[in-house]
């Protein structure tokens, strides 16, 4: 999300001018796939989720009064979405950190394929995901916009509709669960489960796909791309550099193109019909 978004472009968008539609939709989709893509855990449905809040966001900003910052207003109605998303696959299949650890003892054992090295990245890049599941949804949100988007406490209590001081403390004991339970599962934190002893087990189960690397094949965007318009937080606990470190993605261009054409296209047809 660009830190200035100009009023200029927003009043352009608000008389349906189509070229500052796609505009404002370039400049949003990184962060809100990113954001997606964090509190959903799985691409497809963050996929799913950007187009909607950018539709959401575009039929809202008639409403948007400048009380706030827009991109704070933006992330607003994206977490408002995401919060209560239903039908992601995460929402379906509810996960906690006891039932992960369970299925992490089931299997440990060291891979012997050759492609070994560049699985266990994508089983990693999978795996901080899907342990981001195990956090309720609003401290989910919470523990991703403190450690990987970096909002200061006021920008992100303003979001999420809490206090700066409730906010510290949830943040506070979220990065602790986070942190127990690297600590003891986790190989980045000094814990028992290496990537490479979950490849096999993971193929079996079609968690993993050798031929189809989803999250390595995004493109890798600027790591300021996600809070350059937010102050850094404090420092944070050693164990959630794994988190802070996760770098920011993009939807592959030709997705971006498809993304920012069906979105636009639906936005004026609506605004057409009106």
């Amino acid at each position: 999300m660009d830190k200035q978004i100009s009023e200029a472009l927003i009043e352009k968008v608000l008389d349906h001018q189509p070229q500052a539609v796609n505009e404002l939709i370039a400049q949003l989709q990184t962060s809100i796939f990113n954001l997606a893509l964090r509190m959903l855990g799985n691409i497809a449905d963050a996929e799913d989720a950007t187009q909607e809040i950018l539709l959401l966001v575009l039929e809202k900003l008639p409403a948007f009064r400048g009380e706030s910052a827009l991109t704070t207003w933006v992330y607003r109605v994206a977490v408002n979405r995401l919060i209560d998303e239903k039908r992601s696959m995460f929402a379906q299949h509810p996960l906690s950190f006891e039932a992960y650890a369970q299925d992490i003892q089931a299997y440990q054992q060291e891979s012997q394929r050759e492609d070994r090295v560049i699985l266990a990245r994508e089983l990693k890049l999978s795996c901080t995901n899907v342990m981001l599941q195990c956090l309720k949804p609003q401290d989910r949100c919470i523990f991703i916009l403190g450690t990987m988007f970096k909002a200061d406490s006021r920008q992100a209590a303003e979001i999420l509709g809490l206090t700066p001081e409730n906010y510290r403390q949830r943040l506070s004991r979220a990065r602790r669960k986070m942190a127990d339970f690297m600590s003891q599962y986790c190989y980045l934190a000094s814990g028992g489960c290496r990537c490479t002893c979950r490849i096999d087990f993971a193929i079996g189960t079609q968690r993993l796909d050798p031929e189809n690397l989803e999250y390595s094949k995004l493109p890798s965007a600027d790591p300021q791309v996600l809070h350059q318009h937010l102050e850094a937080m404090e420092k944070i606990e050693d164990h959630m550099t794994v988190f802070d470190q996760m770098e920011a993605r993009l939807l592959p261009e030709e997705k971006q193109r498809h993304l920012q054409e069906v979105v636009s296209s639906v936005w004026m047809e609506k605004v057409c019909q009106n």
